[in-house]
């Protein structure tokens, strides 16, 4: 397995440290809800998450909570509420939407504010160090004492300016960030050894990372956006902290979701909540209009991408709904091949377009070997394996209700269950319609049959054998 390593600039073979991979993402700061953005790290990252234990790795993995923050303290300022309830109301939101995009939980899900004895240690520690220095009640990290700094996001020193830095009268350098704000009126505060205050955004991640992970993890993932300040200043603090590199072995950074040339971000205000897209589209569509795109990449949000993903989910539902109506005579189609091209797909730095287009290509397989009798449960099962233990979807379950020449079945195919129903006659009527249509080549009158069944929630799909009319089930 090889994966592209932001810290290198090239895929790397992976190889963890030991029997267990430590993996370590960076979390929201809760102060409103989800938004697309968020769902394409996530998902990215679970799927990540779900391919090294499918390939029998042990995973532990962090995800944080940034609960104390500027924009926790503005946003709860404007409500009239405490930061905590702020923070509360919005984590409990994201979970939500996790739980809804079938993202698995964590493993630990720390919250900042929990943490704060930790960072204070951390803190600590580099000041006795050498590393950091108190000024006016808040402490700095020394930007030039760290001899690599700028070595994830490739950049030199002297190309760096105070104004891409947190800026304060009392640094040393207008190259050093902040790991402990002095409080001012108003604000949430925790005592310090350098009197109250809060901590800064940083030294979170190191300090959560170091508590739950240990000294070095294997991989540290986040977007784009985080490579810098906030992943070159973790890099920095943990490193001169510990005394022990790399703080990171793998770097993994996916790319941004953007909305009219744009990225999608809560201060741009282009965003699109979770909640939003959900309203629209199934789990599943969302998972795959994100896996369409390889992680490291822009994903362009757009109806018509979303649609033709949604479309992708249906050909999955009614591949695995099939039935196999040779009844275990005759031959058996062979999936091996598009397995071991999944594989080697997400082998390659998680290339998850690859392995999704190995998937449809057994998609299209299926399709022809039922239909010529061969049969097609094995296939359907390794198809299912892959979609819902490696890409997370969830396929719920479909009804299928015979149209003209359709397929009546009550049988079970891997998880999914094909019920047997009495089509409605009315449907009936209008897919002897439209077959009438298809048959006289009148294709927009025919079309509009199936636009109106749709609307329905009566997908027909036409096959060799007939008409076959699928009614999703909620």
């Amino acid at each position: 397995m090889k994966i592209f390593n932001t810290l290198s600039g090239k895929k790397e073979e992976f190889s963890p440290q030991g029997n267990e991979v430590k993996m370590y993402v960076c979390g929201v700061t809760p102060y409103s809800d989800a938004h697309l953005g968020h769902a394409m790290s996530y998902i990215i990252f679970d799927v990540i998450r779900r391919y090294l234990q499918f390939s029998k790795y042990k995973v532990r993995y962090v995800q944080n909570f940034t609960d104390i923050d500027d924009k926790i303290i503005n946003r709860a300022n404007q409500r009239g509420i405490s930061t905590r309830e702020l923070a509360d109301e919005f984590i409990d939101s994201f979970q939500e939407d996790m739980k809804a995009l079938n993202i698995m939980p964590p493993d630990i899900t720390p919250r900042a504010t929990a943490e704060i004895p930790k960072m204070i240690e951390v803190i600590q520690g580099l000041i006795d160090r050498g590393f950091a220095y108190p000024a006016r009640g808040s402490v700095y990290f020394r930007v030039r004492k760290a001899p690599d700094y700028g070595k994830l996001s490739h950049r030199s020193l002297d190309s760096m300016t105070a104004g891409a830095m947190e800026t304060g009268e009392e640094k040393e350098d207008p190259l050093d960030f902040v790991l402990w704000k002095a409080s001012k009126p108003g604000e949430p505060q925790w005592e310090s050894p350098w009197g109250p205050g809060r901590p800064g955004w940083h030294i979170e991640c190191s300090a959560m990372s170091l508590k739950y992970l240990g000294d070095t993890i294997d991989i540290h993932g986040g977007g784009q956006d985080l490579i810098f300040p906030h992943h070159e200043n973790e890099i920095a603090q943990s490193e001169s902290f510990t005394g022990l590199k790399p703080f990171a072995k793998y770097w993994l950074h996916n790319g941004l979701v953007q909305l009219g040339g744009e990225k999608m971000s809560k201060s741009l205000g282009n965003l699109i909540t979770i909640k939003e897209a959900l309203q629209k589209y199934n789990a599943d569509a969302l998972r795959v209009f994100v896996l369409s795109s390889h992680y490291r990449s822009p994903l362009t949000y757009s109806e018509e991408v979303l649609e033709a993903a949604n479309g992708g989910v249906e050909r999955l539902l009614r591949v695995v709904s099939r039935d196999d109506t040779t009844g275990g005579k005759g031959e058996t189609l062979d999936a091996e091949p598009y397995r071991k091209q999944f594989i080697e797909a997400m082998d390659d730095d998680f290339n998850t377009p690859q392995a999704l287009a190995a998937l449809f290509d057994l998609v299209r397989k299926i399709n022809e070997a039922g239909d010529s009798g061969i049969r097609i449960d094995q296939a359907q099962s390794t198809l299912l394996s892959l979609a819902l233990e490696v890409l997370g979807l969830k396929l719920p379950k479909i009804q299928i209700i015979s149209g003209a020449g359709g397929i009546i079945s009550g049988e079970s195919v891997g998880t999914h269950t094909i019920i047997q129903s009495p089509i409605d006659d009315r449907v009936k009527r209008l897919i002897e319609e439209r077959n009438r249509l298809r048959q006289a080549k009148q294709w927009q009158q025919a079309d509009s049959i199936r636009a109106e069944l749709e609307k329905q929630g009566i997908i027909l799909e036409d096959t060799t054998k007939g008409t076959i009319a699928i009614l999703k089930r909620k």
